[in-house]
């Protein structure tokens, strides 16, 4: 099969012939839901995707996709999102954990995700533990996958069956543009707007600490007295590693603690 990295577009083609692929489809229940939730549509008209505003720091993805394709054919796009195995995470108890990868694919309409029957026993046993579901009914050719463990799913692969112009007239012999994304690790805003721990937290005032203290949870409190004497004390989440200490001169704003951040977003149209 023809492939070409981060390609562009899908021709229909009579000349081409391409293999059949599939994958194991079932319902996805996971963080892709903030988005379903909070965008009935993911790609906005900037082109920016939804899961962009969640997961701020910007990591390149590739992706593998099939020159031409013949109608009502079952074909493959794969999203690679490649890091670095061995790093952590902090999860939202504090403790390190592995990153989790996740991937969306934005088709034209009239392409699909394939069916169950469409997909081969061998490619089911490959992919066993791998859901991947529409985004919604109203955009089916929308699809979603994640979070599944990175160390072993670096490579997201989303099915797809083509449209035939010979049952649906709207269909032309044409190229199609498609857009995806993929992410790794927490995002670093929730769907609420609150920040999650996966940041670098700022002095809320200027002035000196006075006092670092660490909770029964793990939390770090630090304490900042002000030229005139007004004091401010900040919670840090546990898990997350200090640049400072006590006696230390801040300014305001000034991170005081290390940006947790090892995963990131990216996209490609």
């Amino acid at each position: 099969m023809a492939t070409n990295k981060f390609f562009k577009s899908l021709l229909f083609t009579l000349t081409i012939a391409i293999s059949s692929f599939g994958f194991c489809v079932e319902n996805s229940f996971a963080y892709p839901v903030f988005a379903q939730q909070g965008y009935s549509n993911p790609r906005a008209a900037n082109g920016k995707l939804a899961c962009a505003n969640c997961h701020l720091n910007q990591k390149a993805i590739e992706i593998e996709a099939p020159q031409g394709v013949l109608p009502n054919s079952v074909f493959e796009v794969e999203i690679k999102v490649p890091y670095d195995v061995n790093r952590q995470q902090i999860g939202a108890d504090g403790k390190p954990a592995d990153l989790n990868v996740g991937g969306i694919l934005i088709l034209p309409k009239g392409f699909k995700l394939a069916s169950k029957a469409q997909i081969s026993p061998e490619v089911k046993a490959k992919n066993k533990g791998v859901f991947i579901s529409p985004y919604s009914t109203e955009f089916d050719n929308i699809l979603i996958v994640g979070p599944i463990a990175g160390k072993t799913h670096q490579e997201l692969i989303f099915p797809v069956v083509a449209p035939d112009p010979d049952k649906n007239q709207d269909v032309k012999y044409l190229t199609y543009p498609f857009y995806a994304g993929g992410n790794r690790g927490r995002g670093q805003v929730y769907p609420t707007g609150e920040k999650s721990n996966i940041n670098a937290f700022g002095a809320t005032q200027a002035g000196q600490i006075t006092d670092i203290t660490t909770t029964e949870k793990g939390e770090s409190v630090i304490t900042i007295v002000n030229s005139d004497g007004a004091k401010t004390s900040q919670t840090l989440s546990a898990g997350l590693k200090l640049l400072v200490k006590q006696s230390d001169i801040v300014k305001l704003d000034q991170p005081l603690n290390i940006d947790p951040n090892v995963g990131g977003f990216g996209q490609e149209e």
